[in-house]
């Protein structure tokens, strides 16, 4: 069996119903299984288009570790960026403080912020997101 009938048959199997199948010619044997049955719609249909919020259509900026999210460089300094701050690429927009090391988090593109979504002090996952924005 070549390897373009053994892709052809594992996508058959894909598309089908079926839970299990076994294949054996020679020394040769295959076998594919689900964990469950796929299910077979009787009628495809297109999913209907669910409004998207004008907050989900912005990008973020993520956090690139995790650790403590920090708003400004110091409790009694200004924030680095506020709501409709235009910001330049590479500008820090806020630190996050990882094992005693902190480290700065960049705009990655000139952009005006749309919202801040975390609040000083608090612990940030990584990737999570900490600012709304809307490139410029």
């Amino acid at each position: 069996m070549t390897n373009q009938e053994l892709y052809e048959l594992m996508a058959r199997f894909e598309r089908s119903s079926l839970s299990g199948m076994k294949l054996s010619q020679g020394d040769f044997s295959l076998e594919l299984r689900r964990d469950a049955p796929a299910a077979v719609p009787a009628v495809p249909t297109a999913p209907a288009a669910a409004p998207v919020p004008p907050e989900a259509e912005s990008p973020v900026i993520q956090a690139p570790l995790v650790g403590t999210y920090y708003s400004a460089p110091s409790p009694e300094a200004a924030p680095f960026v506020a709501v409709g701050d235009k910001v330049k690429k590479g500008q820090t927009v806020c630190l996050i403080e990882a094992m005693k090391l902190m480290s700065e988090v960049p705009a990655p593109c000139d952009c005006i912020i749309e919202a801040v979504l975390k609040e000083s002090g608090s612990l940030a996952a990584f990737g999570e997101p900490l600012f709304r924005y809307r490139p410029c």
